[in-house]
């Protein structure tokens, strides 16, 4: 009997991690005679957090009408797990996937249909709450989430700010008298998918605003902003959220869910394996086979690929990874865990040709790398 375990992020605008899983166990079976298949599917704070999780711990949807990344109303669902614990992805209410490509616009911008999840969640009962930071559209420091959960910004003259990135130049001092009292009985954990600090080179606006539809001159005036919005919280709430680790997810959610939150910033990844109990599944396993979209630098930090590199890694379980597409310094997860590394399709295959047959393409390379390790067990029971 040889026993796997599939636990792939989604390839993000194609294969889900369910897809993934069902591809990989049709592909196992026409070449292993007998096999036990496993599934959990994973991501690592930012979008399909909240579908991992409750796929692999059970548990119920909540769905709620907030306001969308540039207004208007969207349908947004967080998650309640059985223990009555609540996961509620930023994604899915302030997510970059909800604004039209050539809508984006960092400084307009605003996490307030976050913050209304968190609200419903509190209002509902919810006192152990864990916030999915990730996929963001937005670049506002979390103002727009804060401010529906009662926080007030005020700018020089006295008026309230919004809470778009465009405010963060204006804000001039802040009032937590209204933060609803709910928050202070509950206990916030942070899932992040990256560990950059809120301002500076490696910071949010640097580093992700430019994804979000920044331009040069609108990086400029939202770095200030960011800088401006650290000391304001630093004067008045006497925490330093500048270069706190993490701070920088989803445009700055990380800092605001730190300092008026009292929310534990934690590995996305790490935390998503461990409410899903994936050491139990792995201690299980003959081989693990893990993959995303596509492999880069950023693979090693934080995220989905990395995370299960390293449980692999402790328990000495071979790790095969499958790709879409992978960067020029993919070789390294080699030292990280990984047993062996498979792309979909070479560099030189057009994107839409890739995205159009990437179901085809990961099938052929399923079978590839399933009919490879049992050549290789063959040849070891020799």
């Amino acid at each position: 009997m040889t026993r796997f375990l599939f636990a792939s992020d989604s390839f993000k605008g194609t294969l889900s991690s369910a897809q993934i899983a069902e591809i990989l166990e049709d592909e196992a079976r026409k070449v292993f005679p007998e096999v036990e298949c496993a599934a959990l599917p994973i991501a690592d704070g930012g979008e399909g957090t909240v579908e991992a999780v409750l796929a692999a711990c059970g548990g119920d949807y909540v769905s709620v009408l907030v306001e969308g990344p540039l207004g208007g109303s969207v349908e947004a669902s967080y998650g309640i797990l059985p223990d009555g614990r609540c996961i509620i992805e930023l994604a899915a209410a302030s997510g970059i996937t909800l604004v039209e490509r050539d809508r984006l616009n960092p400084l307009r911008t605003s996490t307030v249909g976050f913050g209304q999840l968190i609200r419903h969640a509190l209002e509902h009962g919810a006192r152990s709450v864990y916030l999915a930071l990730g996929g963001s559209a937005t670049n506002d420091g979390g103002m727009g989430a804060l401010r529906a959960l009662g926080v007030r910004f005020l700018a020089a003259q006295g008026n309230e700010l919004y809470g778009r990135g465009e405010d963060l130049s204006k804000i001039a001092s802040l009032d937590v008298s209204d933060l609803m009292p709910e928050v202070a009985e509950a206990t916030f954990i942070v899932m992040c998918d990256v560990t950059n600090p809120l301002v500076g080179p490696k910071g949010a606006t640097a580093v992700f605003g430019p994804q979000k539809g920044g331009s040069v001159e609108q990086l400029a005036e939202l770095e200030r902003g960011m800088i401006n919005y650290a000391q304001v919280i630093k004067r008045t709430l006497g925490v330093d959220v500048a270069d706190l680790a993490g701070a920088g997810a989803a445009g700055g959610m990380g800092a605001a869910a730190a300092a008026f939150l009292s929310a534990n910033l934690v590995s996305g990844i790490d935390c998503l394996m461990d409410l899903a109990h994936f050491d139990d599944l792995l201690a299980r396993a003959d081989y693990c086979f893990t993959g995303e979209g596509r492999v880069d630098a950023q693979s090693l930090d934080g995220k989905v690929l990395s995370g299960v590199a390293r449980r692999c890694a402790s328990a000495s379980t071979p790790l095969y990874v499958i790709t879409g597409s992978i960067s020029n310094d993919a070789h390294r997860l080699l030292d990280r865990g990984v047993t062996a590394l498979y792309p979909c399709v070479d560099a030189s295959t057009p994107l839409e040709e890739a995205l159009a047959h990437a179901e085809e393409n990961y099938r052929r390379t399923a079978a590839r790398v399933f009919n490879e390790l049992s050549r290789q067990n063959a040849e070891e029971a020799e």
